[in-house]
């Protein structure tokens, strides 16, 4: 049986439908706005020291900041299934890029739909199938370039795979906010309430500016983080052995040392007179040794940076146009990412870890007339709780089967005395990029243990004492009662989201290929069989 939601929103909701005849339903929108690997170290609400962040401040400041949002499995492709699905990694089967998602399965645009809600997503995907429950959809073919994508959409003259796909000429980060304004302008109907999924692809990597953004931060020295030269030796061995340092694995496409793929001779020309100056300097100088990763530091961040100035423009238009056409009132604007990211903190770039900055997210949510605006919670919340959110906003069901909980109490200011005190995390994606080994484990508001299992190596940390997370106390006697209470509650929790190892199946990850190769198997057996 379902979760029925019972707040006092919803029954109010439902009392103003039948006062009108249900001729047009009045429940709010939901513009679910994502960005892809965007540090909440690097918007201004959060304090950045690196950036300024005007128009996603703007969410924040007229409604509610979360300091402790955090991620199931902090990869791009699992994090999206989570949010689709309410469940974790080994239940909606999507456990690492390169997947597909078994759009089969049951999915928080399918509830919505049912619902009443008219659905859209809009920019990134990243889940290799083709969306089910959307009732438009324009979507990035993989991960997408940054200029000139080929996207996918459901609209228009259709193929017989029931999609068909359009070439696009701009900035990926302004064509995909185009998309959307044109689907709220033009596309939508005002009939109904929406759900509209607008995603970006930027901050990714290899980190290309738009046009308008490519100059931004010449001059000016970004401010490097603290532990920028960790040298590992506080933990277990896997942090030593990963491969996204800065200082070691940045490749001359992040530092935009050879021709960027893809653009169009004027945009090329636009480029060229950016950086062919700068990287003149850079072969020039000859730098060596600190010189030399303080330099791919400054390349790396800065470009990192220029590709949220965008977003941030970008979503400024969008919640510009929601005043403008009067949407702001009933629209619930949401802003958050599909996990943290390294901007250089442990020498490192990317996310993958269950340290701080790749476990936590940012999360804004604006309400007008609901959420109190400036508001912030230190209350502990994760991305599996989005799709719960956006049931209970619209007085839908919430199915059993889901494994969140809405936090809209919490946006109301009602906390619930039983609300989570502690948060679960898995990661697979090994052997896999930038060699992250496999780990699970729990954090509560004061301590993190981790287990990396196929090594048998653990590490305790107090977030209290050591924020940055430095050292591991596993070993140290004076945390020994910590350390069995981690310990049950790692195993409570465990048992908690049905987490036994195994992982849930739908088939094949890449079946085309798994195909081609049993086929080229068998063909070479036959004809190792004639001879």
């Amino acid at each position: 049986m379902p979760r029925v939601t019972t707040t006092i929103y919803t029954l109010l909701t439902l009392t103003l439908l039948v006062g009108v005849g249900m001729a047009k339903d009045q429940r709010p929108n939901i513009l679910f706005i994502f960005a892809d690997d965007h540090a909440y170290q690097a918007i201004g609400c959060y304090g950045s020291r690196v950036n300024k962040t005007p128009n996603l401040d703007r969410i924040a400041n007229e409604g509610m900041r979360f300091d402790r949002c955090f991620v199931t499995n902090s990869i791009c492709g699992p994090s999206r299934a989570v949010i689709l699905t309410g469940k974790y990694s080994h239940l909606n089967g999507f456990v690492r890029n390169g997947n597909t998602f078994n759009g089969g399965q049951q999915n928080v645009a399918k509830l919505l739909g049912q619902a009443g809600y008219q659905t859209a997503l809009i920019g990134k995907w990243h889940l290799r199938s083709e969306p089910t429950g959307f009732d438009y959809y324009h979507r990035l073919i993989g991960q997408g370039p940054y200029y000139n994508p080929t996207m996918r959409t459901n609209a228009g003259d259709l193929g017989p795979g029931g999609f068909r796909d359009v070439k696009h000429t701009g900035y990926t980060t302004e064509i995909i906010t185009d998309l959307a304004l044109d689907w709220l302008k033009n596309n939508r109907d005002r009939d109904k309430p929406f759900l509209m999924m607008y995603q970006h692809k930027a901050p990714h990597r290899n980190w290309q500016p738009g046009p308008k953004q490519l100059t931004h931060y010449d001059g000016v020295t970004v401010p490097e983080p603290e532990t920028l030269y960790d040298d590992y030796s506080g933990r277990a061995s896997p942090a030593k052995n990963q491969a996204m340092e800065v200082a070691r694995h940045l490749n001359k496409n992040d530092l935009k040392l050879v021709p960027q793929r893809g653009l169009t001779p004027e945009q090329r020309a636009v480029w060229d007179k950016a950086y062919g100056p700068k990287n003149e300097e850079f072969a020039a100088a000859k730098l060596e040794g600190k010189a030399l990763i303080q330099w791919k530091y400054q390349r790396y961040v800065k470009d990192y940076l220029r590709c949220i100035d965008s977003v941030d423009e970008n979503v400024g238009r969008v919640l510009d146009y929601l005043d403008e056409s009067g949407l702001a009132e009933n629209t619930v604007v949401i802003y958050s990412s599909d996990q943290g990211w390294y901007l250089g903190e442990h020498g490192w770039f990317d996310k993958r870890w269950m340290y701080e900055e790749s476990f936590r997210t940012p999360l804004m949510v604006r309400w007008p007339g609901k959420v109190k605006p400036g508001t912030v919670t230190d209350a502990m919340v994760m991305n599996l709780d989005f799709p719960e959110l956006f049931l209970e906003i619209a007085g839908a069901d919430i199915p059993d089967d889901m494994q969140g909980r809405s936090f809209l109490p919490i946006l109301v200011g009602q906390q619930p005395s039983d609300w989570r005190q502690s948060v679960y995390y898995h990661y697979y994606e090994f052997p896999g990029a930038h060699s992250v080994a496999k780990h699970y484990g729990v954090r509560t508001k004061r301590h993190k243990l981790i287990h990396f299992y196929d090594l048998d190596e653990w590490e305790l940390f107090d977030l209290e004492t050591d924020p940055n997370e430095l050292t591991s106390v596993y070993a140290d006697p004076a945390y020994a009662d910590v350390l069995v209470g981690m310990k049950k509650e790692l195993t409570r929790i465990r048992k908690q989201y049905k987490d036994d190892g195994s992982v849930v199946e739908f088939g094949p990850s890449r079946p085309r290929k798994v195909k081609q190769q049993q086929a080229k198997k068998e063909r070479a057996k036959k004809e190792r069989a004639r001879k």
